[in-house]
C-alpha cells in the first residue's frame, strides 16, 4: 500500500520539502496555509474575527475609517 501512513514516509516528505524550499521559506508557507484554512473555515461558519487597530474617540480617523500606524505619523515620508 502506497501512502503516508508510515512515519518514515512522512519524514521523507518533510526532508524533501526542506531541501526544495529551504528552512526560511517553510514557516512562511505554514503561516500562509494556516491563514488560508482559517479564512476558509470562517467563510463556511459565517463567523468573522477582526482585529481593530484603534477604536474610541481619540483614535486617528481618515474618511471615517481608523488610520493605520503609517497614516498616523505626519513626519514619515511616503
Amino acid at each position: 500500500m502506497m501512502g503516508l501512513d508510515n512515519p518514515v514516509h512522512i519524514a521523507f516528505v518533510l526532508v524533501l520539502l526542506l531541501l526544495i524550499f529551504g528552512a526560511k521559506r517553510l514557516p512562511e508557507m505554514g503561516q500562509s496555509l494556516g491563514a488560508g484554512l482559517r479564512g476558509f473555515k470562517e467563510s463556511l461558519s459565517g463567523e468573522t474575527h477582526t482585529t481593530q487597530l484603534g477604536s474610541g474617540p481619540d483614535a486617528p480617523r481618515v474618511d471615517g475609517l481608523t488610520a493605520t500606524h503609517r497614516d498616523a505619523d505626519p513626519q514619515r515620508e511616503r
